[in-house]
């Protein structure tokens, strides 16, 4: 057994199913090795190293595993990083298996030699080891495993080329032989009695409770459900926990945050007291005002306590496991005002939503577009959404029910992400249909070449049904609108202006479907065609880029800048202005009165 068989044969021991990659000569030991293992654990062929890593990316956000990915030396590792990052941040645990040149050459400047160590030390901080004889394993393929799993982050195994192509050697009982053993205990860290009696009494004083959750509250919805009854409270929820908690229930205000709804914005704004929820949210401007709240923490990594806010009591545990043991302590509230507040806003927000949804554009409204999804959304969907203007209207307009579950590049927000985040979750679930909402601009820099690796793959899967919607309004929409209402700046085209693909077409010639959509009356056919269809499925919306993703915050100058802005523009943009800039706002904030 050569070393790259025992790398395989350990990854099936870790029950691992798939690796997300891209072959090289630097793993070719381990690509020898794949073809005598018979294609086990599936090597599943991306176009990019970059696309692999966000594969593996998604596959561990929507199957809870760890994922797997592997690049060649070099250029491939480098290429790696960027998925990695995205893992890292999001607190996603992956682990990367890349090739270094042989052991020989090192040190010698030679063909894609570059110091990983170095490189990797950062994303892969918590565990990065280069293995330079056969005995380190399996030690160091474990605890990369391990480390990864336990602390939800992304390690990394540099295997050298001839390493790779040694005769594997188990480490001995014997003096600085370090040995190994398969397997994470399953545990459930909880907090201390004294501090769970001191949240209660903050809790319990409180008059108007708002709860935040996040993706580490996703376990819990059952405890999150019972501690909101029993306080009265509203939970808004942060994107990358949107799948944490259903929009069905009244009084859930949604998405927080530049991404997020006026409700949740006014639930914050108007609390005396906050339960934050395995959540590390970062923008403390859209929490409440210092010294106006109370607030306990809950997050299972002591490193993330007390970052966002003033948190008066912090409860280092699981979630579920620290709100079963606060349940019992905390009293029912019995005046129901705050909560229909809560509701009527919350309810307010999505009629508003749907109005602006019915706002006429040019050729199509985008928030028409999804808002027309969410009343056909399957109960078992998975959806990813790229970076960009297609985030916000996934956050505020898809209600999401059932066993819906849903993510994006929360913390790095990269561009990219969401075709192959689909891809990953459709190994990760074959049998449960996938969706990705994507930009014209993500779809350009990622998702035209992953749809070969849709093609390749998508035989394989229960379900074929993969999704991707592509958003096209030839602009980089996102920075457009944020340089309007930031600087008061006109779109600067040749930075923000991108090319009219026929994105339906490429589809078809890789042997998928594919619809080109210019009408509002087209979209739910379309939407519906798609649902129903046996292959992978591209539509191209073509939408309106003057439908603006202004923050429920943006203040009347933020606004005003805006519409200035436009007017500022070339004459191609008059036609915003003609639309009515002012009108679009009233919609959107409804708050303001109109004047």
């Amino acid at each position: 057994m050569k070393v790259s068989d025992y790398v395989l044969e350990r990854l099936r021991d870790w029950e691992v199913e798939h690796v997300f990659a891209y072959p090289g000569d630097g793993i070719n030991g381990l690509l020898a090795a794949w073809g005598r293992a018979e294609n086990r654990p599936v090597f599943v062929q991306a176009r990019h190293e970059e696309m692999a890593a966000f594969e593996a990316v998604g596959y561990a956000k929507f199957s809870g595993r760890t994922g797997v990915c592997a690049a060649t030396s070099g250029p491939g590792a480098i290429h790696l990083l960027n998925g990695l990052y995205d893992a890292k941040l999001d607190h996603v645990p992956v682990v990367a298996i890349v090739g270094q040149t042989d052991r020989t050459a090192m040190g010698g400047s030679y063909q894609q030699e570059v110091d990983l160590l170095s490189l990797y030390k950062d994303v892969a901080s918590e565990y990065c080891e280069m293995v330079t004889v056969p005995a380190q394993l399996p030690n160091v393929l474990d605890r990369a495993m391990r480390i990864a799993a336990t602390r939800r982050t992304v390690t990394a195994v540099i295997i050298p080329a001839d390493v790779q192509e040694l005769d594997y050697e188990p480490p001995a009982h014997a003096f600085k032989q370090v040995p190994s053993s398969l397997g994470v205990p399953h545990y459930a860290p909880v907090p201390a009695q004294d501090d769970l009696a001191r949240a209660a009494e903050v809790l319990n004083a409180g008059e108007k409770v708002a709860i935040l959750v996040g993706q580490g509250a996703r376990h819990a919805r059952a405890e999150v459900e019972r501690v909101a009854d029993l306080l009265g409270a509203g939970v808004a929820k942060a994107l990358l926990g949107k799948d944490a908690l259903p929009d069905t229930l009244p009084y859930v205000t949604g998405a927080i945050g530049l991404l997020g709804t006026r409700a949740s914005y006014e639930l914050m704004r108007d609390c005396d007291t906050l339960l934050v929820v395995g959540s590390s949210f970062p923008y403390t401007q859209f929490l409440p005002e210092f010294g106006k709240a109370r607030a306990v923490q809950i997050d299972l990594d002591p490193a993330m306590i007390g970052l966002r806010y003033p948190f008066e009591v912090n409860l280092v545990g699981d979630a579920g496991e620290a709100l079963r043991r606060l349940i019992p302590l905390l009293e029912q509230k019995t005046d129901g005002a705050w909560r229909k507040t809560v509701e009527d806003n919350a309810a307010r927000w999505w009629e508003v939503m749907r109005r602006r949804a019915e706002v006429s554009a040019d050729p199509i409204n985008p928030e028409y577009v999804v808002h027309t999804l969410d009343a056909l959304l399957p109960d078992n969907a998975i959806l990813a959404a790229d970076s960009g203007s297609a985030a916000n209207w996934y956050a505020r307009h898809l209600r999401f029910r059932g066993a819906i579950r849903g993510s994006l590049s929360g913390t790095l927000a990269t561009m990219g992400p969401g075709v192959p985040y689909a891809i990953g979750a459709k190994f990760a679930h074959p049998d449960r249909p996938a969706i990705a909402i994507v930009g014209d601009g993500a779809m350009q820099m990622n998702g035209l070449a992953e749809l070969i690796t849709a093609a390749k793959y998508h035989h394989e899967w229960s379900d074929p049904r993969l999704i991707v919607a592509v958003l096209n309004n030839h602009d980089l929409n996102q920075v457009t609108w944020e340089m309007r209402a930031m600087q008061g700046a006109p779109q600067f085209e040749p930075s923000q202006s991108l090319p009219d693909i026929r994105y339906a077409d490429v589809a078809t010639l890789f042997g998928l479907y594919g619809a080109r959509v210019e009408r509002p009356e087209d979209v739910e056919p379309v939407w519906r065609q798609a649902l129903a269809a046996d292959r992978p499925f591209v539509i191209d919306f073509r939408t309106d880029p003057a439908v603006p993703p202004i923050p429920p915050h943006a203040s009347w100058d933020q606004i005003k800048a805006a519409a200035l802005s436009v007017l500022k523009g070339d004459s191609d943009r008059g036609s915003v202005v003609r639309q009515g800039v002012k009108a679009k706002v009233q919609e959107f904030l409804p708050g303001h009165g109109g004047n």
